[in-house]
């Protein structure tokens, strides 16, 4: 099978009627089938159940995945079974397991409003977002065929008469994947992608809000021709999740989700059991804090929409979300006042609205959080702008808000909220607003408003974010283009989406050949 060059799957424009008229067939088709039946699914044998239950955030009443709760014995079984594939799995070639990513991609081509409709139901992704998560489930899979057949062909090594020397990459092992609710089919998707295409077998522990989602990126696999147990579904909470970090038979985790959590991963994976023999190897993506700098000299006609859009879409639930602006004291006043009336007329409500702009939080703790926050910032601050009348009275919505004026030691200046609410810091200068940026723990995403050439070539250098985004909004990274990972506490630094990514899910092996040979033997 000949690959052509990559280029990412095109979105869809929702301002078309047609386009709306699909979408809404999507709907139909998942709401026809709810709640969905996710099983406990291992080396192609499948065991249903109903405790764990994920409902829509836009009315909790409402069921839309069903699931068993995995034991620690599931996650073994699980695991027994990937290492069984293992064998034959990582004898495939290259190109054959890119046919395999490529199949998946089609599968989705083809039910790309559907799973769209399944994003907006079970994690009230906005149709928009919604849609733009399955094209970079896609994106992944085709990215990662391509460069999956690639890294099969090895790397050129010097060469010196009377030896060959040789350097080929060999999979892991078998590879935990735990993937989170907010990129419920995009992300699960491609550490599950990496791991299949570099010749390891997966084992999937999907989200407890999402199942019906990583339950789509198991059948897209299956119906590509991936054999039995190279990928196993492994739904439930998060005593899965640590039993299949901690198992001595997995050899690399990808992980996407909080700080936290992510840290006692990367605890519990560096302890080698009796008779280990291998090291665990953590490719992790966790928390964000993300600043915006807008120097005096920023086009507001351009800052306000990209920080509007930057913070609250989704609800903010992005790990790439803007957080904090750090804006130039002597234009401080009038992005404040533009940032009121832009926050003013956001829309918001359910996500399966076309055209809304803030929907629900994922829970009720989710939005517990959020309040408790915006009730600090009023207490040590001020609300300068928020958006909270004609709020549905059913589901976890949360008022999109701007929070200024708080002092420097304020919580909300340095935790992850994970939700809309934006605090504003005036600042003297850009060089001031780089100092804030850098006494921050997390480094993920940034964004730097500014016109002047010497300002930005001076934020590149200072910056240690590992996404820094000039001149336009900060989230809605792309496969390919936009290779997202962070540094510091943010994760390991690997770029998702980027031409380093799959080497993450290999060892390099080295084979020197002497070709000065004193006989030969038949």
């Amino acid at each position: 099978m000949s690959f052509e060059v990559f280029s990412n799957e095109p979105i869809l424009e929702l301002r078309r009627a047609a386009v709306r008229a699909t979408l809404a067939e999507g709907m139909d088709f998942v709401e026809q089938r709810l709640p969905i039946r996710v099983p406990l699914w291992i080396a192609g044998d499948r065991r249903e159940g109903d405790e764990l239950v994920s409902t829509d955030p836009g009315n909790p009443d409402r069921p839309i995945a069903v699931a068993p709760v995995a034991t620690a014995a599931d996650v073994n079984a699980a695991v027994s079974a990937a290492t069984e594939a293992a064998r034959g799995w990582s004898a495939t070639p290259a190109s054959r397991r890119a046919e395999v990513l490529s199949g998946a991609a089609a599968w989705m081509r083809e039910r790309r409003a559907a799973l769209a409709a399944l994003e907006v139901r079970e994690c009230a992704k906005p149709w928009d977002e919604a849609d733009a998560d399955v094209c970079e489930a896609i994106d992944f899979l085709e990215f990662y065929a391509r460069g999956a057949v690639a890294l099969g062909r090895g790397k050129p090594l010097f060469q010196v008469p009377g030896e060959r020397n040789e350097m080929h990459y060999v999979p892991r092992g078998v590879v935990g994947v735990i993937s989170p609710w907010n990129f419920p089919i995009a992300i699960p998707c491609g550490m599950t992608a990496a791991g299949l295409a570099t010749g390891n077998t997966v084992v999937l522990k999907a989200a407890e809000q999402a199942p019906g989602c990583a339950l789509m990126i198991a059948e897209a696999l299956e119906a590509a021709g991936l054999p039995p147990g190279a990928l196993s579904l492994v739904p439930g909470d998060g005593t899965a999740g640590a039993a299949l970090v901690r198992h001595p038979d997995i050899h690399t985790i990808a992980f996407t989700g909080s700080g936290p959590v992510g840290l006692e991963i990367m605890r519990a994976a560096a302890e080698v059991p009796p008779g280990g023999r291998h090291l665990k190897r953590v490719v992790a993506e966790m928390g964000g804090k993300n600043c915006i700098i807008v120097d005096s000299d920023a086009d507001l006609d351009d800052a306000v929409p990209a920080l509007i859009a930057s913070a609250f879409t989704y609800a903010g639930q992005k790990c790439s979300a803007a957080s904090r602006v750090l804006v130039h004291e002597a234009i401080a006043d009038a992005l404040l006042e533009r940032l009121t009336g832009a926050v003013e007329v956001l829309v918001v409500g359910q996500a399966d609205t076309f055209g809304i702009d803030v929907p629900p939080v994922i829970e009720r703790e989710a939005q517990e959080r959020v309040e408790r926050y915006r009730a600090l910032a009023a207490q040590g601050g001020h609300i300068v702008a928020e958006r909270d009348g004609d709020l549905p009275s059913h589901g976890w919505f949360v008022a999109p808000c701007v929070a200024a004026d708080l002092p420097a030691d304020s919580p909300i200046l340095r935790e992850e909220i994970f939700g809309p609410l934006l605090a504003v810091e005036r600042v003297r200068d850009v060089d001031a607003a780089c100092d804030r940026v850098d006494e921050l723990a997390f480094a993920l995403t940034g964004g730097l408003f500014a016109r002047n050439p010497h300002t930005v070539e001076r934020v590149v250098r200072r910056s240690p974010v590992g996404n820094l985004y000039v001149n336009r909004p900060i989230t809605g990274a792309m496969v390919g283009r936009q290779p997202f990972g962070g540094n510091r506490l943010s994760g390991t630094g690997t770029k998702a989406g980027g031409p380093d990514y799959l080497l993450q899910f290999v060892e390099p092996q080295v084979v020197t050949e002497n070709t000065v040979r004193h006989g030969l033997v038949i």
